[in-house]
């Protein structure tokens, strides 16, 4: 059992049981008072015969016993001749093993470290260290050193070691001094520090508020913070005041940094209505789509004087039917180098698709299929019978982004994929800068088949790609509009048209696919939601609780958000039991075959599917749990038949996924879909969320909830806007 009561506890680290480089985890033999003391926790860079300072509290594991909690960690160097002796022998330094060690301690005794420190050419004193190693251990030992005072020095801002140690890496011995200059750059750089903990060190370091970094920082993160909410630009008029509030001072003084910003290229204006200020990695990658799409745009057509026997040949090949604007998109996909195609469910999307890589195959051009998430990929690849790549790995990502926060991707300008057609389907879910990459890994002379719904949810990154296309009138579009018959005859499919043009959905028919049970208790509905996916569901249409049936929800919190209801199908799904094992995050508690979602990019975590080998989960990735080991404190996660494992300080990036937002559904399809509809925060619940939820079901929608809500979000057509300027400056990049 955890007492929870925190203390503190010194000693010197005797043997590194466990160490993992990348998150900084080690579990430790630490000598307290000539009693091994086992410690668990964060510790970036420990070494045996270091002397630390631990605060924590004591718990007892189920397997391993007593063991200390590290929650903060203070170093102190060795300062008796047999703890250094050790200290340097540990490999600490590069370039000194143990003899090498002995020879320096037995040189300088206790006085050493401070020597090495202070004068550390005196290395040169010491038998067998001539004066030019003497200066490669300087070297060496100031980088230690750095690191473990830059630590120190970080560490009362809340500051982790690895996010120090990432510091290091970028600025050196040079860190330190320019934290203090300006600590804002923390804040500006990709550390993951946020604004507040760098003004809370300028405060300490006396700068005056009225500082002009602190001012550049300030407007920075406001734009950034607001990518979050999809925008990649704010107007001024919104930018300044937010700002202003934030660093409280006045509109004038924020405006006049502003200014001096965009004049030396640390930000930049999109003049118009209204102006646009932009972070610079959204203003080149907007400017970039601009320019490829204006020149894709303005290249050479490839006439198609026979496309209609050509189209006719292949509907006798197949044995279908297109109807009129299914035929002209087919004929536009052909003669266009971009092309783009819309409409909602069962209007013909698919068909049309297979059409066009029929035409391109047989035209003798090579055809890639792409999509934004990993289930959008498998279903094209399933519903095309061809193979379906999501954009990550079509452009194939290079190693090392957890160091560097640094995405780079293989296929680029220099190195451009060799597809002559991209078929890219699910638009509406790809952001600013994904779309940028895209287009930078396209050969000059390739086509662009974009393919989406522009009713549903726009990307969860920034940016609003492909409604700023259409709504631009500068790329060829075809939006589907007829509902085939075999589709109509699905309530899901004429209750999403319905909804989507803003009519109530048809909810009193109980011989379909689409059913609403009405609740207006919130646990009543919790519990109704947990039979139908433990038993009623699986037992009238054979569906996997985990595999087939999916619960989305309008919001995290609540009582039927996605946090509570992920507690309680937790429990009814995948009890505990003996033989399950389970470990408690800091968050959740995951046991063995439990549904997961990783929510956010990993482009490094390595995976495994039989022989193939891989790196990346990606955001919206569902799987589960094959194992947990409590010994490696490591866990094994199944997605689409390739198997991550995670450590137990990357659970982070997991949470149950038995109920998701609707937003994290996008690009997903599952046979049963279950939608509670009652209660909530009214701006959340709008006409575009209903129906991309909706649009979700394959075979089966389930409404829990209240009719009256459902009426709310139909009438609810207020769309969250999106500052991007996208669409502006296509249509002036065109008319010039």
């Amino acid at each position: 059992m955890s007492t929870q009561e925190y203390v503190k506890i010194s000693g010197c680290v005797e043997e590194i049981i466990y160490k993992n480089e990348d998150t900084g985890f080690c579990v430790l033999d630490v000598s307290v008072d000539n009693e091994l003391i086992c410690a668990v926790g964060t510790m970036v860079s420990v070494e045996p015969g270091e002397e630390l300072e631990l605060t924590g509290y004591f718990d007892t594991h189920p397997v391993h016993g007593e063991q200390f909690k590290v929650q903060m960690v203070e170093r102190r160097l060795p300062a008796t001749s047999s703890a250094i002796r050790r200290y340097l022998s540990s490999g600490v330094v590069k370039g000194i093993g143990p003899a090498t060690a002995r020879n320096i301690v037995n040189c300088f005794g206790d006085d050493t470290l401070k020597i090495i420190e202070e004068s550390p050419m005196r290395l040169a004193e010491v038998p067998g260290i001539s004066a030019a190693k003497a200066q490669k251990l300087a070297g060496a030992f100031a980088q230690v050193f750095g690191v473990r005072t830059l630590m120190m020095f970080l560490s009362k801002y809340q500051v982790t070691p690895m996010q120090s140690v990432a510091i290091y890496k970028e600025w050196g011995n040079h860190a330190m001094d320019l934290i203090k200059q300006n600590p804002y750059i923390l804040s500006r750089a990709s550390f993951g520090i946020s604004f507040a903990t760098a003004d809370a060190m300028a405060t300490a370091f006396e700068l005056p508020p009225e500082n002009e970094d602190r001012i550049l920082a300030g407007i920075q993160f406001v734009l950034k913070h607001n990518t979050a909410n999809g925008h990649t630009a704010l107007p001024s008029r919104l930018l300044l005041p937010t700002a202003a509030k934030l660093l409280q001072l006045s509109e004038p003084a924020v405006e006049e940094v502003l200014k001096q910003a965009v004049s030396d290229g640390e930000l930049y204006e999109e003049e118009g209505t209204p102006d646009l200020i932009f972070l610079p990695e959204y203003y080149m990658a907007q400017q970039n789509i601009v320019s490829r799409i204006s020149l894709m745009l303005s290249s050479y057509r490839e006439p198609q004087p026979q496309i209609d026997e050509v189209i006719s040949l292949i509907e006798s090949e197949k044995g279908i039917h297109y109807e009129s604007l299914q035929r002209k998109a087919i004929a536009q996909a052909a003669e266009h180098p971009v092309f783009i195609l819309t409409g909602g469910p069962g209007t013909g999307k698919t068909t049309t698709v297979n059409g066009m890589i029929e035409l391109f195959e047989q035209q003798g051009k090579t055809v890639l299929l792409t999509a934004p998430t990993g289930r959008a990929a498998k279903r094209m690849t399933e519903v095309s019978g061809k193979e379906a790549k999501t954009i990550h790995r079509l452009l194939e990502v290079e190693p090392g982004y957890a160091q560097t926060g640094k995405l780079v991707f293989s296929h680029n300008e220099q190195n451009p994929l060799y597809g002559d057609v991209i078929i890219v389907d699910e638009v509406s879910m790809v952001d600013t800068l994904l779309f940028d990459a895209l287009l930078r890994g396209m050969k000059p002379t390739a086509k662009l088949i974009l393919v989406g719904d522009y009713h549903q949810l726009p990307s969860v990154g920034a940016g609003n790609i492909l409604r700023d296309l259409i709504e631009s009138d500068c790329v060829p579009t075809v939006s589907l509009t007829q509902i085939f018959r075999q589709a109509a005859q699905s309530l899901i499919v004429t209750n999403a048209h319905a909804i989507v043009s803003g009519e109530m959905p048809e909810l009193r028919r109980k011989d379909n696919d689409f059913f609403f049970l009405p609740q207006n208790d919130g646990k009543q509905a919790a519990q109704l939601i947990a039979d139908l996916c433990a038993t009623r569901l699986p037992n009238t249409y054979g569906f996997s609780p985990t595999e087939d049936i999916q619960v989305l929800c309008p919001q995290r919190k609540g009582e039927l958000g996605v946090i509570v209801l992920n507690q309680y199908l937790q429990e009814r799904l995948n009890p505990a039991a003996p033989g399950k094992t389970e470990w408690k995050s800091p968050t959740y508690l995951f046991r063995e075959q439990d549904k997961v979602m990783q929510i956010r990019n990993n482009y490094d975590i390595p995976w495994k599917r039989g022989e193939e080998a891989g790196a990346g989960i990606f955001n919206g990735d569902i799987g589960i749990i094959r194992m947990i080991d409590r010994g490696s404190r490591t866990m094994a996660v199944e997605f689409d038949a390739r198997i991550a494992y995670y450590s137990f300080d990357m659970s982070k990036e997991l949470e149950l996924a038995y109920a998701v937002t609707v937003h994290k559904s996008q690009g997903s399809e599952f046979d049963a879909i279950i939608l509670p509809v009652m209660g909530g925060y009214d701006k959340l619940y709008f006409r575009n969320l209903l129906y991309t939820a909706v649009t979700r079901a394959k075979k089966i929608l389930i409404l829990v909830g209240q009719q009256s809500r459902i009426a709310f979000m139909v009438q609810n057509d207020k769309k969250m806007r999106r500052y991007t300027g996208l669409s502006k400056m296509l249509k002036g990049r065109m008319l010039t």
